[in-house]
């Protein structure tokens, strides 16, 4: 896995194009006001935000590490997020009370044919191969988006949720960093393990699971939806896992690629505990006003990944 910066991304429309030329210096950045129209799930919002938060984490090959701070790309930003917030809070359904939506991520329908299942039983290896290009734009850094919560946690709910991070970034060992353990899969598959190398392929519906993290890791604010979220893909993790394992052991994609969800199974498993005992628990007790806003982050988790589940589908079925 390459620790070099990406290429910028080609836009896809007015908005992300203004915002890759601004960062080239190229022309000057969009207006606030140009985000107000624009599909708050389609392609070029979607990148235009993922484009800015990618500037806190690797940045961009030939942008100047310097405009991450940019005042005048930070209003933009501001603005671009509004948009994708506003929608997130008219769409997700709600509100239900936490424990409700915690006690519904533990069910599976037996009849399920969510994306896991659908790998596990009939996906290709090239089903495979996209399931990965699409995920390694989260899997490549992945814990990261959730790691900005930590200096806005205290007591219980911050010992807990370091713990999990630890685990997530390898327990103090390089070669079993998750991310690390991705681009092994990766490689099983026969991809390209450089970071951010498919951004110029992936569907707006992961872009917009990813910038939805970092909005919520970004944001003190936002601590709670980050929590919420957080634990949402903990508690999904070790189930999806498990059919992920199957689908790469019945395809013969190779022991790395397995092993990857394995490791998941397992460590998700655990880590489920933690979360919603520990690291919600401990963040009730010392702020139980944050409880609609941990409610709204398992939430907005749900409804992203099934839109992305469906999208994953339907260019399958077609």
């Amino acid at each position: 896995m390459s620790r070099s910066a990406p290429p910028l991304p080609r836009h896809r429309g007015a908005l992300s194009a203004a915002v890759r030329d601004a960062l080239l210096n190229r022309s000057a950045l969009p207006d606030t006001a140009a985000a107000g129209p624009a599909d708050p799930y389609g392609d070029d919002l979607q990148l235009a935000l993922y484009t800015c938060y990618e500037l806190h984490y690797r940045g961009f090959e030939g942008v100047d590490p310097g405009r991450e701070w940019d005042a005048a790309l930070l209003s933009v930003r501001a603005s671009l997020e509004d948009r994708f917030l506003t929608a997130l809070r008219r769409d997700v359904p709600g509100p239900e009370p936490l424990d409700a939506l915690l006690a519904d991520l533990l069910v599976q329908p037996v009849d399920s044919d969510g994306v896991p299942q659908f790998l596990a039983k009939r996906g290709t290896f090239e089903n495979l191969r996209e399931y990965a290009r699409q995920r390694s734009l989260y899997h490549l850094k992945e814990a990261d988006p959730h790691a900005w919560v930590l200096p806005r946690l205290s007591g219980r709910a911050k010992a807990a949720m370091a713990a999990v991070e630890f685990d997530e970034f390898g327990g103090g060992r390089a070669e079993r960093v998750h991310a690390r353990l991705f681009a092994d899969l990766m490689s099983d598959l026969g991809l390209n393990t450089g970071y951010g190398h498919y951004l110029d392929s992936g569907y707006a519906e992961m872009l917009a699971l990813v910038n939805a993290m970092s909005l919520f890791g970004l944001h003190r604010t936002m601590r709670g939806a980050l929590v919420g979220h957080f634990a949402a893909v903990e508690i999904t993790s070790s189930p999806a896992s498990r059919h992920l394992a199957r689908a790469m052991a019945r395809t013969g994609a190779g022991p790395a690629a397995q092993h990857f969800y394995d490791e998941h199974v397992e460590a998700d498993a655990v880590h489920e505990q933690v979360v919603r005992n520990e690291v919600i628990g401990g963040l009730l007790d010392e702020e139980p006003e944050l409880e609609p806003d941990i409610a709204f982050g398992v939430a907005a988790a749900s409804f992203l990944e099934d839109r992305l589940g469906r999208r994953f589908l339907a260019a399958w079925g077609a």
